[in-house]
Protein backbone atom coordinates (compact mmCIF):
# COMPACT_ATOMS: atom_id res chain seq x y z
CA UNK A 1 0.00 0.00 0.00
CA UNK A 2 1.37 3.38 -0.99
CA UNK A 3 1.33 6.00 1.77
CA UNK A 4 0.01 9.30 0.42
CA UNK A 5 0.94 12.77 1.57
CA UNK A 6 -2.41 14.02 2.85
CA UNK A 7 -2.83 17.75 3.52
CA UNK A 8 -5.82 19.71 4.80
CA UNK A 9 -5.74 22.69 2.40
CA UNK A 10 -6.85 21.71 -1.12
CA UNK A 11 -4.37 22.43 -3.93
CA UNK A 12 -7.06 24.33 -5.86
CA UNK A 13 -7.33 26.80 -3.00
CA UNK A 14 -3.55 27.18 -2.74
CA UNK A 15 -3.31 27.78 -6.50
CA UNK A 16 -5.91 30.52 -6.33
CA UNK A 17 -4.12 32.17 -3.42
CA UNK A 18 -0.69 31.81 -5.05
CA UNK A 19 -1.86 33.94 -8.00
CA UNK A 20 -2.82 36.90 -5.83
CA UNK A 21 -0.86 40.13 -6.40
CA UNK A 22 -2.75 42.44 -4.03
CA UNK A 23 -0.35 44.15 -1.58
CA UNK A 24 -2.38 43.02 1.43
CA UNK A 25 -1.89 39.37 0.54
CA UNK A 26 1.77 39.25 -0.52
CA UNK A 27 2.80 37.02 2.38
CA UNK A 28 -0.18 34.75 1.83
CA UNK A 29 0.59 34.39 -1.89
CA UNK A 30 4.22 33.52 -1.20
CA UNK A 31 3.21 31.07 1.51
CA UNK A 32 0.68 29.43 -0.80
CA UNK A 33 3.28 28.98 -3.53
CA UNK A 34 5.60 27.35 -1.01
CA UNK A 35 2.90 25.03 0.34
CA UNK A 36 1.71 24.12 -3.16
CA UNK A 37 5.22 23.17 -4.24
CA UNK A 38 5.54 21.06 -1.13
CA UNK A 39 2.30 19.19 -1.87
CA UNK A 40 3.26 18.52 -5.49
CA UNK A 41 6.77 17.34 -4.63
CA UNK A 42 5.45 14.92 -2.02
CA UNK A 43 2.84 13.50 -4.39
CA UNK A 44 5.63 12.68 -6.82
CA UNK A 45 8.07 11.32 -4.25
CA UNK A 46 5.92 9.17 -1.94
CA UNK A 47 6.56 5.46 -2.48
CA UNK A 48 6.77 4.03 1.04
CA UNK A 49 4.94 0.77 1.60
CA UNK A 50 3.02 0.24 4.83
CA UNK A 51 0.91 -2.89 5.36
CA UNK A 52 -2.65 -2.59 6.56
CA UNK A 53 -3.43 -4.11 9.95
CA UNK A 54 -5.98 -6.96 9.56
CA UNK A 55 -9.06 -6.45 11.76
CA UNK A 56 -8.59 -9.84 13.41
CA UNK A 57 -5.27 -8.94 15.07
CA UNK A 58 -6.48 -5.80 16.85
CA UNK A 59 -6.44 -5.88 20.67
CA UNK A 60 -9.73 -6.29 22.50
CA UNK A 61 -9.18 -3.25 24.71
CA UNK A 62 -7.61 0.11 23.80
CA UNK A 63 -4.55 1.20 25.75
CA UNK A 64 -3.67 4.68 27.04
CA UNK A 65 -2.69 7.50 24.71
CA UNK A 66 1.02 8.16 24.20
CA UNK A 67 1.87 11.54 22.63
CA UNK A 68 4.99 13.51 21.78
CA UNK A 69 4.87 17.02 20.36
CA UNK A 70 7.95 18.36 18.58
CA UNK A 71 8.90 21.91 17.60
CA UNK A 72 10.50 22.44 14.17
CA UNK A 73 11.37 26.09 15.05
CA UNK A 74 10.25 27.30 11.59
CA UNK A 75 12.49 24.81 9.79
CA UNK A 76 11.31 21.92 7.61
CA UNK A 77 13.34 19.33 9.51
CA UNK A 78 11.26 16.55 11.05
CA UNK A 79 10.50 15.77 13.73
CA UNK A 80 12.30 18.68 15.48
CA UNK A 81 12.98 19.13 19.20
CA UNK A 82 10.74 17.59 21.85
CA UNK A 83 8.37 20.27 23.17
CA UNK A 84 5.96 18.19 25.26
CA UNK A 85 5.76 14.49 26.08
CA UNK A 86 2.91 12.38 27.41
CA UNK A 87 1.93 13.55 30.88
CA UNK A 88 4.04 16.71 30.66
CA UNK A 89 2.74 20.06 31.84
CA UNK A 90 1.28 22.63 29.45
CA UNK A 91 4.01 24.69 27.78
CA UNK A 92 2.15 27.99 27.25
CA UNK A 93 2.97 27.66 23.54
CA UNK A 94 -0.49 27.60 21.94
CA UNK A 95 0.42 25.38 18.98
CA UNK A 96 2.19 22.79 21.15
CA UNK A 97 -0.64 22.57 23.66
CA UNK A 98 -3.39 22.57 21.02
CA UNK A 99 -1.66 19.74 19.17
CA UNK A 100 -1.21 17.78 22.41
CA UNK A 101 -4.86 18.19 23.35
CA UNK A 102 -6.11 17.47 19.83
CA UNK A 103 -4.18 14.21 19.59
CA UNK A 104 -5.64 13.21 22.95
CA UNK A 105 -9.20 14.05 21.90
CA UNK A 106 -8.78 12.01 18.71
CA UNK A 107 -7.37 9.00 20.56
CA UNK A 108 -10.27 9.17 23.03
CA UNK A 109 -12.94 9.21 20.31
CA UNK A 110 -11.55 6.06 18.67
CA UNK A 111 -11.10 4.31 22.02
CA UNK A 112 -14.46 5.24 23.54
CA UNK A 113 -16.73 5.15 20.50
CA UNK A 114 -15.13 2.41 18.41
CA UNK A 115 -12.87 0.44 20.76
CA UNK A 116 -9.85 1.22 18.58
CA UNK A 117 -6.38 1.42 20.13
CA UNK A 118 -4.89 4.52 18.51
CA UNK A 119 -4.55 5.17 14.79
CA UNK A 120 -3.27 1.77 13.71
CA UNK A 121 -5.41 -0.15 16.19
CA UNK A 122 -2.27 -1.42 17.91
CA UNK A 123 -1.46 1.50 20.20
CA UNK A 124 0.58 3.61 17.78
CA UNK A 125 2.53 6.40 19.50
CA UNK A 126 1.09 9.71 18.28
CA UNK A 127 3.73 12.18 17.14
CA UNK A 128 3.18 15.71 15.88
CA UNK A 129 5.44 18.57 14.85
CA UNK A 130 4.38 22.21 15.24
CA UNK A 131 5.91 25.42 13.89
CA UNK A 132 6.84 23.65 10.65
CA UNK A 133 8.36 25.97 8.06
CA UNK A 134 8.05 29.72 7.90
CA UNK A 135 4.45 30.97 7.52
CA UNK A 136 3.57 27.47 6.34
CA UNK A 137 0.01 27.26 4.98
CA UNK A 138 -0.93 23.66 5.66
CA UNK A 139 -1.16 20.70 8.00
CA UNK A 140 -0.47 17.17 6.84
CA UNK A 141 -0.13 13.49 7.70
CA UNK A 142 3.05 12.06 6.14
CA UNK A 143 2.40 8.40 6.83
CA UNK A 144 3.87 8.36 10.34
CA UNK A 145 3.16 11.68 12.06
CA UNK A 146 1.18 14.93 12.04
CA UNK A 147 2.77 18.20 10.91
CA UNK A 148 1.34 21.70 11.46
CA UNK A 149 2.25 25.03 9.93
CA UNK A 150 1.65 28.39 11.59
CA UNK A 151 -0.21 29.96 8.65
CA UNK A 152 0.63 33.21 6.88
CA UNK A 153 -1.37 35.51 9.18
CA UNK A 154 -3.17 37.15 6.25
CA UNK A 155 -5.46 34.32 5.14
CA UNK A 156 -4.64 31.43 7.47
CA UNK A 157 -4.18 31.25 11.23
CA UNK A 158 -2.12 28.49 12.85
CA UNK A 159 -3.39 25.05 11.85
CA UNK A 160 -3.62 23.66 15.38
CA UNK A 161 -6.52 26.02 16.15
CA UNK A 162 -9.10 23.65 14.69
CA UNK A 163 -9.58 20.27 16.37
CA UNK A 164 -11.42 19.07 13.24
CA UNK A 165 -8.16 19.57 11.31
CA UNK A 166 -6.23 17.48 13.83
CA UNK A 167 -8.88 14.76 13.75
CA UNK A 168 -9.00 14.93 9.95
CA UNK A 169 -5.29 14.37 9.46
CA UNK A 170 -5.04 11.56 12.02
CA UNK A 171 -7.98 9.84 10.31
CA UNK A 172 -5.79 9.52 7.21
CA UNK A 173 -3.70 7.24 9.39
CA UNK A 174 -6.74 5.15 10.29
CA UNK A 175 -7.58 4.77 6.61
CA UNK A 176 -3.94 3.97 5.83
CA UNK A 177 -3.77 1.19 8.41
CA UNK A 178 -7.22 -0.27 7.69
CA UNK A 179 -8.67 0.17 4.20
CA UNK A 180 -5.60 1.54 2.42
CA UNK A 181 -7.77 3.54 0.03
CA UNK A 182 -5.83 4.85 -2.95
CA UNK A 183 -5.34 8.62 -2.96
CA UNK A 184 -6.79 9.16 -6.42
CA UNK A 185 -10.18 9.66 -8.10
CA UNK A 186 -13.23 8.41 -6.16
CA UNK A 187 -11.15 6.29 -3.78
CA UNK A 188 -9.10 9.39 -2.98
CA UNK A 189 -12.25 11.45 -2.46
CA UNK A 190 -13.49 8.74 -0.09
CA UNK A 191 -10.12 8.90 1.68
CA UNK A 192 -10.57 12.64 2.16
CA UNK A 193 -14.20 12.23 3.15
CA UNK A 194 -13.35 9.64 5.82
CA UNK A 195 -11.00 12.21 7.33
CA UNK A 196 -13.66 14.92 7.26
CA UNK A 197 -16.17 12.55 8.85
CA UNK A 198 -13.95 11.54 11.73
CA UNK A 199 -12.47 15.03 12.06
CA UNK A 200 -16.00 16.36 12.56
CA UNK A 201 -16.77 13.56 15.02
CA UNK A 202 -13.69 14.37 17.11
CA UNK A 203 -14.83 17.99 17.38
CA UNK A 204 -18.41 17.02 18.18
CA UNK A 205 -17.25 14.45 20.75
CA UNK A 206 -15.03 16.82 22.68
CA UNK A 207 -17.77 19.49 22.63
CA UNK A 208 -20.51 16.93 23.44
CA UNK A 209 -22.55 18.21 20.50
CA UNK A 210 -25.56 16.48 19.03
CA UNK A 211 -26.10 16.32 15.27
CA UNK A 212 -28.36 19.38 15.40
CA UNK A 213 -25.94 21.38 17.57
CA UNK A 214 -22.81 20.72 15.47
CA UNK A 215 -21.55 23.12 12.81
CA UNK A 216 -20.43 20.35 10.41
CA UNK A 217 -17.58 22.61 9.31
CA UNK A 218 -14.05 21.37 8.66
CA UNK A 219 -11.31 23.82 9.58
CA UNK A 220 -13.51 26.35 11.33
CA UNK A 221 -11.32 29.09 12.81
CA UNK A 222 -8.46 28.72 10.32
CA UNK A 223 -9.33 31.80 8.28
CA UNK A 224 -8.34 35.27 9.47
CA UNK A 225 -11.04 37.99 9.75
CA UNK A 226 -9.96 39.22 6.28
CA UNK A 227 -11.54 36.16 4.65
CA UNK A 228 -15.23 35.91 3.83
CA UNK A 229 -15.66 32.33 4.89
CA UNK A 230 -16.40 30.08 7.83
CA UNK A 231 -14.17 27.06 7.11
CA UNK A 232 -12.45 25.00 4.43
CA UNK A 233 -15.47 22.74 3.87
CA UNK A 234 -19.05 22.23 4.99
CA UNK A 235 -20.33 18.67 5.31
CA UNK A 236 -23.91 19.85 5.78
CA UNK A 237 -23.90 22.07 2.68
CA UNK A 238 -20.88 21.39 0.42
CA UNK A 239 -20.04 24.42 -1.70
CA UNK A 240 -20.97 27.01 0.95
CA UNK A 241 -17.95 27.10 3.28
CA UNK A 242 -16.49 30.29 1.77
CA UNK A 243 -17.17 32.87 -0.91
CA UNK A 244 -14.31 35.34 -0.97
CA UNK A 245 -12.76 37.79 -3.45
CA UNK A 246 -9.32 36.30 -2.89
CA UNK A 247 -10.11 32.60 -2.43
CA UNK A 248 -13.09 32.43 -4.77
CA UNK A 249 -16.15 30.31 -4.01
CA UNK A 250 -16.10 26.88 -2.39
CA UNK A 251 -16.27 24.52 -5.43
CA UNK A 252 -17.43 21.32 -3.72
CA UNK A 253 -20.41 19.51 -5.29
CA UNK A 254 -23.17 18.12 -3.08
CA UNK A 255 -24.28 15.30 -5.39
CA UNK A 256 -23.16 13.29 -8.42
CA UNK A 257 -25.10 15.73 -10.61
CA UNK A 258 -22.18 18.16 -10.11
CA UNK A 259 -19.32 15.64 -9.89
CA UNK A 260 -16.08 17.30 -11.02
CA UNK A 261 -14.02 15.35 -13.56
CA UNK A 262 -10.46 16.62 -13.40
CA UNK A 263 -6.87 15.41 -13.48
CA UNK A 264 -5.87 18.02 -10.89
CA UNK A 265 -5.55 17.19 -7.19
CA UNK A 266 -5.17 13.46 -7.92
CA UNK A 267 -8.49 13.40 -9.72
CA UNK A 268 -10.33 15.88 -7.53
CA UNK A 269 -9.94 14.18 -4.15
CA UNK A 270 -10.62 17.37 -2.14
CA UNK A 271 -13.45 18.61 -4.39
CA UNK A 272 -15.55 15.48 -4.82
CA UNK A 273 -15.29 14.47 -1.18
CA UNK A 274 -18.25 16.80 -0.66
CA UNK A 275 -20.57 14.12 -2.07
CA UNK A 276 -19.89 11.34 0.49
CA UNK A 277 -19.54 14.05 3.16
CA UNK A 278 -23.11 15.13 2.59
CA UNK A 279 -24.29 11.51 2.60
CA UNK A 280 -22.86 11.08 6.09
CA UNK A 281 -24.46 14.29 7.30
CA UNK A 282 -27.84 13.21 5.91
CA UNK A 283 -27.66 9.92 7.80
CA UNK A 284 -26.76 11.77 10.99
CA UNK A 285 -29.60 14.24 10.45
CA UNK A 286 -32.13 11.44 9.86
CA UNK A 287 -31.07 9.38 12.86
CA UNK A 288 -30.46 12.27 15.27
CA UNK A 289 -28.63 12.14 18.59
CA UNK A 290 -24.85 11.97 18.64
CA UNK A 291 -23.29 11.36 15.23
CA UNK A 292 -20.51 9.14 16.59
CA UNK A 293 -23.07 6.64 17.88
CA UNK A 294 -25.02 5.29 14.90
CA UNK A 295 -23.70 6.92 11.69
CA UNK A 296 -20.14 6.98 13.02
CA UNK A 297 -20.32 3.28 13.87
CA UNK A 298 -21.69 2.43 10.41
CA UNK A 299 -18.97 4.41 8.61
CA UNK A 300 -16.25 3.03 10.90
CA UNK A 301 -17.34 -0.57 10.30
CA UNK A 302 -17.52 -0.01 6.54
CA UNK A 303 -14.03 1.52 6.53
CA UNK A 304 -12.31 -1.05 8.76
CA UNK A 305 -14.11 -4.27 7.81
CA UNK A 306 -11.39 -5.31 5.38
CA UNK A 307 -13.86 -5.53 2.49
CA UNK A 308 -12.99 -2.29 0.67
CA UNK A 309 -10.65 -2.54 -2.33
CA UNK A 310 -7.98 0.18 -2.60
CA UNK A 311 -9.74 1.62 -5.67
CA UNK A 312 -13.21 1.65 -4.09
CA UNK A 313 -15.76 3.86 -5.83
CA UNK A 314 -18.55 5.82 -4.15
CA UNK A 315 -20.97 3.02 -5.05
CA UNK A 316 -18.72 0.35 -3.54
CA UNK A 317 -18.46 2.33 -0.31
CA UNK A 318 -22.18 3.13 -0.26
CA UNK A 319 -22.94 -0.58 -0.46
CA UNK A 320 -20.44 -1.24 2.33
CA UNK A 321 -22.25 1.24 4.57
CA UNK A 322 -25.60 -0.38 3.74
CA UNK A 323 -24.18 -3.80 4.68
CA UNK A 324 -22.76 -2.39 7.89
CA UNK A 325 -26.12 -0.83 8.76
CA UNK A 326 -27.84 -4.15 8.16
CA UNK A 327 -25.33 -6.04 10.32
CA UNK A 328 -25.50 -3.49 13.14
CA UNK A 329 -29.18 -2.55 13.13
CA UNK A 330 -31.00 -5.01 10.88
CA UNK A 331 -32.42 -4.95 7.35
CA UNK A 332 -35.35 -2.57 7.11
CA UNK A 333 -34.30 -0.70 10.25
CA UNK A 334 -34.58 3.07 10.41
CA UNK A 335 -30.79 3.28 10.39
CA UNK A 336 -30.51 1.11 7.28
CA UNK A 337 -33.21 3.11 5.51
CA UNK A 338 -31.44 6.37 6.44
CA UNK A 339 -28.23 5.13 4.84
CA UNK A 340 -29.92 4.12 1.60
CA UNK A 341 -31.90 7.37 1.43
CA UNK A 342 -28.78 9.48 2.03
CA UNK A 343 -26.89 7.90 -0.86
CA UNK A 344 -29.97 8.18 -3.07
CA UNK A 345 -30.18 11.90 -2.25
CA UNK A 346 -26.58 12.51 -3.39
CA UNK A 347 -27.27 10.37 -6.51
CA UNK A 348 -24.95 7.47 -5.65
CA UNK A 349 -26.33 4.02 -6.45
CA UNK A 350 -26.45 1.54 -3.56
Amino acid sequence: MHVPFCSIVPPYLLRRLARQDAPGFSSAAAAARKALGHVESFHVARAQQVPAVPPGVLPAKPGPVNRTIYDAHSTETLPGDVARKEGGAATQDAATDEAYDGLGHTHRLYADAFGRDSIDGLGLHLNATVHFGRLYDNAFWNGSQMVFGDGDGEVFERFTKSVSVIGHELAHGVTQFSAGLAYRNQAGALNESMSDVFGALVEQYVKNQSTSEASWLIGEGLFTPQVQGRALRSMKAPGTAYDDDVLGKDPQPDSMDSYVRTAADNGGVHINSGIPNRAFYLVAEAVGGYAWDCPGRIWYEALTSGSLPPAATFTVFARATARAATELYGAGSAEHDAVRQAWETVKVKV
